[in-house]
């Protein structure tokens, strides 16, 4: 192996951390540091994941806020 080579990071990306970072993210107040920490961390499809839920999530509190408000 020649010194260039280096081993490739493995991506341990844990599914909280995902959420974490989407969480963060819908906020956005995340600091760039801690974004770029993250990002090296998480496994896109997890990202992918929670964020579509996260947004049917919000998406569907939005729906139930607007009906509860229209039917008082």
């Amino acid at each position: 192996m020649s010194e260039l080579e280096s081993p490739a990071p493995a991506q341990s990306g844990s599914f909280v951390r995902s959420i974490k970072l989407v969480a963060w993210s819908f906020l956005g107040i995340r600091s760039k540091q801690g974004y770029q920490q993250d990002l090296a961390k998480v496994n896109p499809l997890h990202v992918m994941l929670v964020g579509v839920i996260a947004a049917l999530l919000l998406v569907g509190f939005l729906i139930g806020l607007v009906n509860w408000v229209v039917a008082k």
